[in-house]
């Protein structure tokens, strides 16, 4: 599955993350994350399984297209 922009923008918000604490958990400059999150830039197959992986361990959930855009969603807890 690949992830967009807006996905990791709105992973961020749901887990109250800014873009330099992202940065830091992935090992991305700041800028680099606020380019891709904007539409302006691609990541690597590597990078974005990376983050990823960082936002599921955190507890998001990646939605793929289903006729409405790719989201994201938190893993329900119990």
């Amino acid at each position: 599955m690949s992830i967009t922009g807006k996905q990791v923008k709105k992973a961020r918000t749901l887990l109250s993350w800014s873009r330099p604490q992202l940065a830091a958990r992935v090992g991305l400059s700041i800028e680099t994350i606020a380019l891709f999150e904007n539409g302006d830039r691609r990541l690597s197959f590597f990078d974005a399984s990376i983050i990823a992986g960082t936002f599921e361990s955190a507890g998001v959930i990646f939605v793929e297209e289903n006729g409405e855009g790719p989201g994201v969603r938190l893993r329900e807890t119990k």
